[in-house]
Formats: structure tokens, C-alpha cells, sequence
């Protein structure tokens, strides 16, 4: 499938990745008040997985000190529940692709927050060349410091 020059998923591969990671990044930092200390983005197939680390507030950290797991999984599940029509927005500016739907997982020890997009066609193929060849080199593809990444530059898709 052959990509028009002016769509957004026509940019190079490793670039689009962590364009996403980058703007996945600053939605949780706006919308979040605290963002992930690294976020990894890779395309199989017609999905896009977003895996972010180090992303707890101080407030989850203690509700989980008192064991309190279950309950920043379900605010964070609802959470991103509503969050859904934002960010497949901002992934669909991005990509320049239609989402179909959308599931995000929060994992524990170690923290990883896992954002999944389903897409209406198979990803092109740069995309998922540059999520194999990063893997099969030992690198993370689209991977970005959650540090590096400013909360104030235009950020994608924000409303829709």
C-alpha cells in the first residue's frame, strides 16, 4: 500500500514511533498531571502498542502501599475510559489512520501502562519494518525520555 507524501504515517517509520510515544507522553503529563518516565511505541500488524514506565502519581504510590492495587487499577481504568475519544484523536491526527477501538492495561511491579489502538487496515509496512528491525537490533523502537518530552509544544489532537 502506497502512502501520499502529505499523510502522516508516510513519515519514516522510527520517527512516526516516537512522534507517538512523544505525544502519548504529553497527554498523560496534561491530562494526567504526571507522565511516564519512558514510553516505546510499536506497530504489528493493524495495532499500536504504546508501552509506558514510571508513570504513578505520588497519591497511587501510597494507595498501594496500603495495598490498595484494585483501586488506582479502577480509577485509572475509568480514566482512560474517558479519555478514549482524546487520545484516539490525537493517535488518528497522528498516524493519519482510522481507530477503531482502543484498551489500556495498567500493570504493577514493575509499573507499565500498556495503550493499545486498533486500527481499520494493516499498519504500512515501514511502520512495522521499523518496529522488527529496532527489535531485532536490540533497540526499543520509538522510544522517548518521558523527561525530555515539554508539556507546553503544540500537542496533537488534544480535543475533538
Amino acid at each position: 500500500m502506497s502512502r501520499d507524501v502529505s499523510d502522516p504515517s508516510a513519515e519514516a517509520g522510527g520517527q512516526l514511533l516516537a512522534k507517538l510515544s512523544t505525544e502519548m507522553v504529553r497527554a498523560q503529563k496534561k491530562y494526567f498531571g504526571k507522565g511516564p518516565t519512558q514510553a516505546k511505541s510499536y506497530f504489528v500488524d493493524d495495532m499500536l502498542f504504546i508501552v509506558m514506565q514510571g508513570g504513578l502519581t505520588t497519591a497511587e504510590k501510597t494507595m498501594m502501599d496500603f495495598g490498595e492495587d484494585d483501586r488506582v487499577r479502577d480509577f485509572r481504568q475509568t480514566f482512560e475510559n474517558k479519555m478514549t475519544e482524546r487520545l484516539c484523536g490525537m493517535v488518528e491526527e497522528v498516524t493519519g489512520r482510522k481507530v477503531l477501538t482502543y484498551q489500556s492495561q495498567i500493570l504493577f511491579d514493575p509499573d507499565r501502562v500498556i495503550e493499545i489502538f486498533v486500527f481499520d487496515d494493516r499498519a504500512p509496512d515501514q511502520l512495522i519494518e521499523a518496529t522488527a528491525e529496532a527489535q531485532l537490533r536490540g533497540e526499543s523502537p520509538g522510544q522517548v525520555d518521558g523527561e525530555d518530552v515539554a508539556l507546553d509544544e503544540p500537542s496533537a489532537g488534544g480535543t475533538r
